[in-house]
């Protein structure tokens, strides 16, 4: 089976049924997972805007179906790789993004996001897979 990580845009979109309709047939019949950083993402989002009981559950029951990727010492060393890189060549990216990226680099994993410009650094040097709608 086809495997493809959701960025926290992408994540958020499905759960919020938003998702642009370009995106839905790259990821229908596809098993979609989460990195750690966009389960702490999402938490922090629900827990900030003080997420009422029903739409807690509502998160909670759509995070139970993902995998999610873990940190490791391999996506840590990655990470700190991958940083170093995009800060040589002056192209320093977002912490959280840089994190998504070195998981599904490590696990070789395509990530689905909407914000191709946050990841485009990465797949032009560092090989990371792409899916965008």
């Amino acid at each position: 089976m086809n495997r493809i990580i959701l960025d926290t845009d992408v994540a958020s979109r499905i759960i919020k049924n938003t998702l642009p309709p370009a995106l839905v047939p790259k990821l229908i019949g596809a098993q979609l997972g989460i990195t750690f950083v966009t389960l702490g993402e999402l938490t922090k989002w629900a827990t900030f805007r003080d997420w009422g009981p029903r739409r807690q559950e509502k998160l909670a029951r759509w995070l139970d179906t993902k995998a999610v990727l873990p940190y490791s010492a391999d996506v840590a060393r990655t990470w700190g790789e991958i940083s170093a890189f995009a800060e040589r060549r002056g192209r320093p990216r977002p912490q959280n993004d840089t994190w998504i990226a070195a998981c599904c680099l490590v696990f070789g994993l395509p990530l689905a996001t909407l914000n191709v410009k946050d990841y485009i650094d990465f797949v032009e040097h560092e090989g990371l897979t792409v899916i965008s709608g």
